[in-house]
C-alpha cells in the first residue's frame, strides 16, 4: 500500500465512521507489536478518510517501529500538511529525521513546536536535547582533520594500561586471542562481567590492522565436503548469539561462519556480541567472516544505543575507535564464486559488477547513494523493477533486477539480511534472493524466530535452521539509546 495518497474530497460520515473503526482495530494490533497488520489497517482507514492527520501520524509510528524511515517521514509530513498544529506529527517526523541521521531537520521540527507552543515544557526539553546533538556533531566536525592522516588507533597507549590484581577475567596470551580466551570470555559475559579495557583495546587494534588489508569484496572458498554457515543480524542479543553456537557448534577451522552485519545496536549486550565476534575473527581469520551492516555506522550507533553502551561500559574514546574499525569491515563476500552475500541488497543501476564492489573505497561513513550505500541499505520487493526505498536510503529491487545481476556476474543467488522476518528467513525472487535474520524476538517485542543458513561447498544449497529467543538478564533493549529518540518512538 502506498504511503503517498493524495488529499481528496471530504469523506462521507459513513466513511469517517468506518475509518475510525479501522483505526481502533489497527491500534490494537499496534499494541500487540503486530506493526505490519497495523499498517495495513491504517492504510485501509486512510482510503476511507484520506484527510485525517491522526491516521497518517499513527501509520508513521508503526513504520518507525519497522525501520521504514522513508515511509514514516512521508506519513508524518502528510499529517503536518493536513494539520499544521498537530504536535505529535512533528515528533514523528523528528524521529524519522533522527533515524536517518538528519539531526538539523529534526531540530527544525522541534523549533516549530516550541514556537507555536511556547509554554510547552516537553517541547522545550526535546528542542534542547536535539540542539545538544547538533552542536556536538558540529563541534566534532570543527576539530576533526583528515581521518586518513590522524586516527584514534595511533593515540592508544596499551603500555600505560595496567591489569589490576583483582581482575579475574580472561587474559590474552602473549597478546594473542586463543581458543581458551574466547571460551572464557563467553562464560565471563554470561555472568555479566566486563573484559578488561586493555584487552578490549588490543582486540580492536588487532582487528583494525587485519581488516585494513582486506578487500571490500572478500572471496571465500568452501571445500566440497565442508559445511559453511551464514548468520544475519544479531543486534546486541548476546544470549541468542550463544544459542546459535550451542545449536550449530562453536566457530573453528572445521566450522566456518559468516556474520552478515548489524552485530550491534538495539539490544543492550552489543559490547559482548562484538568482542566475541572480533575475538573469533582474530582466532580464525580465514574461517570466520564479518560483513559491515548499516548499523556499523556512526549515525546509527549514536541513535540506537551502541555508542552509549560503549561509553558506559568503557570510554567515548573506545566508541570513536569502534567507528574507525567499522569503516574497514568488508562490504560483501562471495562464496565459491557463486553466492554473493551482503547486508542490504542490490543496486539502483544495472551495470554493477563484482569488480566494482571490490574496488569500492570503504574507509568512510556510507554515502547517501551509490554502491556502498545500497550494499548496506537496499531491500528486495516482489514487483518487477525498482522503487524508492521505504527506508529513505538505498533502493528497492525486484526479481528482474536480481535475475539480471546474477546473470551478469555468473552467480547462483544472493543472501542478504537487514529485515526482520517472522520465520527468521525468507526466500524470494524465484529462490534467488534469500533474507536471513538471526535475532529472534527482535527488541523483545517482535515475536519472530531467528534463523541461520548452512550449506556445503559442493552444491551450495541453503538449509535453514530456525530457533526461538532464549532468556536474558533484565536489561531492556535500547537501554543505552539516545533518550530523546526513545521517547519519540513511544
Amino acid at each position: 500500500m502506498s504511503n503517498h495518497e493524495e488529499i481528496t474530497a471530504p469523506s462521507t460520515q459513513e466513511d469517517i465512521e468506518a475509518a475510525d473503526k479501522l483505526k481502533n482495530e489497527a491500534n490494537e494490533y499496534f499494541k500487540k507489536q503486530n506493526y505490519d497488520k497495523a499498517i495495513e489497517l491504517y492504510s485501509q482507514a486512510i482510503e476511507k478518510n484520506p484527510n485525517s492527520a491522526v491516521l497518517y501520524a499513527n501509520r508513521s509510528i508503526a513504520n518507525l517501529r519497522l525501520e521504514n524511515f522513508g515511509y514514516a517521514l512521508g506519513d508524518a509530513s502528510k499529517a503536518i500538511a493536513l494539520d499544521k498544529g498537530y504536535t505529535k506529527a512533528y515528533y514523528r517526523r523528528a524521529a524519522a529525521h533522527m533515524s536517518l541521521g538528519k539531526y538539523k531537520l529534526a531540530l527544525t521540527d522541534f523549533e516549530y513546536v516550541t514556537t507555536v507552543r511556547p509554554y510547552d515544557q516537553d517541547a522545550k526539553l526535546k528542542y534542547s536535547e536535539c540542539n545538544k546533538i547538533v552542536k556536538k556533531i558540529a563541534f566534532e566536525k570543527a576539530i576533526s582533520v583528515d581521518k586518513k592522516e590522524v586516527n584514534i588507533a595511533d593515540s592508544i597507549n596499551l603500555d600505560s594500561m595496567t591489569i589490576e590484581d583483582e581482575y579475574e577475567g580472561p587474559m590474552l596470551e602473549d597478546g594473542k586471542v586463543t581458543l581458551n580466551f574466547v571460551k572464557e570470555l563467553m562464560e565471563y559475559y554470561k555472568q555479566q562481567k566486563k573484559l578488561h579495557k586493555k584487552y578490549a583495546y588490543k582486540i580492536l587494534l588487532d582487528v583494525k590492522t587485519y581488516l585494513q588489508n582486506q578487500p571490500s569484496l572478500v572471496d571465500i572458498k568452501v571445500p566440497d565436503d565442508k559445511k559453511f554457515t551464514v548468520c544475519g543480524d544479531i543486534h546486541g542479543q548476546f544470549y541468542d548469539l550463544m544459542n546459535i553456537f550451542k545449536l550449530n557448534g562453536l566457530p573453528s577451522d572445521e566450522n566456518p561462519y559468516l556474520f552478515n552485519g548489524d552485530f550491534v545496536d538495539r539490544g543492550s549486550f552489543s559490547v559482548e556480541c562484538i568482542f566475541t565476534l572480533f575475538s573469533y575473527k582474530l582466532l580464525y581469520p580465514d574461517h570466520f567472516y564479518m560483513s559491515r551492516g548499516n548499523h556499523e555506522t556512526l549515525d546509527m550507533n549514536r541513535v540506537y544505543g551502541f555508542r552509549g553502551e560503549v561509553t558506559s561500559k568503557y570510554t567515548s574514546q573506545m566508541a570513536d575507535l569502534f567507528t574507525e574499525v567499522y569503516n574497514w569491515l568488508p562490504l560483501a563476500h562471495c562464496i565459491n564464486g557463486r553466492v554473493l552475500v551482503m547486508h542490504g541488497g542490490l543496486f539502483s543501476k544495472d551495470d554493477v559488477t563484482l569488480e566494482d564492489i571490490k574496488n569500492v573505497d570503504r574507509n568512510k561513513q556510507p554515502p547517501e547513494d551509490g554502491i556502498m550505500c545500497e550494499l548496506l541499505w537496499s531491500d528486495p520487493q516482489p514487483m518487477q523493477g525498482r522503487s524508492q526505498s521505504k527506508r529513505g536510503v538505498g533502493c528497492q529491487f525486484g526479481p528482474d533486477v536480481t535475475h539480471n545481476f546474477l546473470q551478469r556476474n555468473k552467480l547462483d543467488y544472493i543472501i542478504r539480511s537487514h529485515e526482520v522476518k517472522n520465520d527468521g528467513y525468507e526466500v524470494a525472487h524465484d529462490g534467488k534472493c534469500i533474507t536471513v535474520f538471526s535475532a529472534p524476538n527482535y527488541c523483545d517485542t517482535m515475536g519472530n524466530l531467528g534463523a541461520f543458513i548452512t550449506m556445503n561447498g559442493k552444491d551450495l544449497v541453503p538449509h535453514f535452521t530456525t530457533y526461538e529467543a532464549v532468556p536474558h538478564p533484565d536489561v531492556k533493549p535500547m537501554a543505552y539509546a539516545n533518550s530523546i529518540f526513545n521517547f519519540l518512538c513511544q
